[in-house]
């Protein structure tokens, strides 16, 4: 990083790139060789964390910090996209900037970046220390209304883009929990370990971006929609119409038809009010029993485990956690990690009942056995949140959902994003559930209703945290028949590439952000240049 105070050279410049700046004082910062292709150069001008950036004969310089959660930028993280350019991508949660412009290309940050002015001079790196303005969007749409059915990622995502894209009509925003939309995987990650009135997820658009935005906001239940007027209906029997809907209404926790379901203390985890129970109820001294093992059971877990309380996962899918997602290579080193901080698996039998009166006092077993707790968690799968829709919307019964289309389209006007939302993709129906690919898909329906051109879904990239490690996957879900590890599996710092015969279909790895960043914004390329020479 360079600490050292700058030499001041000039009032006026131009960036490498060769635009014109306002004119502003230029400051001697590094030498150009020091900023190497591809890889960023941290600097410190007046207090502005600022990241030089080497795009071949041009270098240009954005601010350092993602603005979702400060993640820096340092080391290789600049690359190539065959649809954005030259971009950065943040380590931490992979959204996607231009390196030119600063723009927001791909989520899950809300904000651009900062460019400040650069330029060359005599093999060195001179930079203004004031961001350069931008040029206003251009507006259209004035007169059209949208309505999004749905407050989660995928609607944040499109109100944000329609937005930024220059959207000046209507915007309303349907939700039936009351919030914001807000960073739900942050429930299952941590928030047990404090009270109830701890447990407050960050809104993914700030109350002032609304106001500022002039985005209409309600609470109500969306009971039926009629294709051809544009119209919902809500459970109050109040109606509403739009040019465009766009539903983004997600999931529902399955609950498994089991004696006892319905007893008090039987919990689930999808919004922020199960979160305030949760946390409110289970203390350091209790037994929780956890079915499922997916990764919010296991998330769950970990953070119930830090609490204090007693944890068993009962899974009879499988021996190992994740195996049928990620191996049993890596289910392998999961199960140990719960085991060595007290997290006990039952995997040989399946729970057939719930025991109690009122109140949940123990799960009985398929082979007799019963185990006493006072909490049980569920957490089987989510279905799609789309009984309100008509009976002409099929949904082929096999991922659930409402299929759209290459633009996110179910009919003229009508348009679906996140985890309600099918698509096909090679010939085959795809529905991914989760954080980052549901706020893609929210920016791809917005482009869509903008009537810009469609863009290739990105590659679905989501992470997990459990008792301090963190684990990232990339990939569509695809069935693979062996697995290719490169580093240290038991230490959690390895890359993981799941082949289906020759091909790499997936990614799973540790300790290995910079190198998922690359590959999340270039799957096939850096599949190419970095996993066949190392792992395959």
């Amino acid at each position: 990083m360079v600490e050292k105070a700058p030499q001041v050279v000039q009032e006026a410049g131009t960036r490498g790139a060769g635009s014109p700046v306002p004119d502003q004082t230029l400051y001697d910062v590094a030498a150009i060789e020091d900023v190497r292709e591809g890889d960023i150069l941290p600097i410190t001008l007046q207090e502005q964390s600022i990241a030089l950036v080497r795009m071949g004969d041009d270098i240009h310089a954005i601010g350092r910090r993602c603005p979702h959660k400060g993640a820096t930028f340092r080391g290789d993280l600049a690359c190539r996209s065959s649809v954005h350019g030259d971009v950065v991508v943040c380590p931490w949660h992979k959204a996607v900037f231009g390196v030119r412009d600063g723009k927001l290309k791909e989520p899950i940050a809300f904000s651009h970046l900062p460019v400040y002015p650069v330029r060359q001079v005599e093999g060195r790196v001179l930079v203004g220390a004031h961001p350069m303005s931008r040029k206003p969007v251009e507006q259209s749409g004035e007169e059209e209304r949208v309505l999004i059915v749905g407050a989660g990622a995928a609607a944040a995502s499109a109100i944000y883009t329609l937005r930024e894209e220059g959207f000046a009509g209507r915007i309303t925003l349907i939700g039936d929990e009351g919030f914001l939309p807000y960073e739900r995987p942050a429930l299952s990650k941590g928030v047990f370990l404090g009270g109830g009135e701890k447990v407050q997820p960050s809104p993914l658009l700030s109350e002032a971006f609304y106001a500022r935005h002039e985005i209409a906001r309600m609470r109500g239940k969306v009971v039926a929609l009629d294709c051809e007027k544009k119209e919902v209906l809500l459970e109050e029997g109040k109606r509403y119409s739009a040019d465009h809907i766009l539903i983004t209404t997600g999931g529902r926790p399955i609950l498994p038809p089991l004696p006892g379901i319905e007893l008090e203390g039987v919990m689930s985890l999808h919004t922020v009010r199960d979160a305030w129970k949760i946390a409110e109820e289970i203390t350091g001294d209790q037994a929780v029993i956890l079915i499922g093992c997916g990764l919010t059971t296991l998330e769950t877990a970990s953070a119930l485990r830090q609490k204090g309380a007693g944890v068993t996962i009962i899974a009879t899918e499988r021996p190992f956690p994740m195996e049928g997602q990620w191996g049993r290579e890596v289910g392998q080193i999961l199960r140990r990690l719960h085991e060595d901080n007290g997290v006990a698996f039952v995997t040989d039998t399946a729970v057939v009942g719930i025991h109690g009166t009122e109140r949940v006092t123990g799960v009985e077993l398929g082979d007799g056995m019963v185990l006493n707790c006072t909490h049980v968690l569920v957490s089987v799968g989510n279905k799609p949140s789309r009984d309100f829709l008509p009976s002409h919307i099929e949904d082929e019964g096999v991922v659930g959902g409402i299929i759209v289309d290459d633009t996110m389209q179910v009919r003229p006007g009508i348009y679906a994003a996140g985890d309600v939302a099918a698509f096909r993709r090679n010939g085959a129906l795809c529905r991914i559930e989760h954080w980052r690919p549901a706020q893609c898909e929210g920016r791809a329906a917005a482009r869509s209703i903008l009537g810009l051109p469609p863009q290739p879904m990105p590659v679905p990239w989501y992470w997990t945290q459990q008792f301090g490690k963190k684990l990232e996957y990339l990939g569509w879900g695809e069935s693979f028949d062996h697995v290719l590890i490169e580093g240290d599996l038991g230490g959690f710092d390895f890359m993981a590439a799941y082949m289906k015969g020759q091909k790499v279909v997936a990614l799973v790895s540790s300790g290995r952000s910079a190198a998922m960043a690359r590959a999340a914004v270039d799957f096939e390329g850096f599949v190419a240049r970095e996993v066949r020479t190392r792992i395959v």
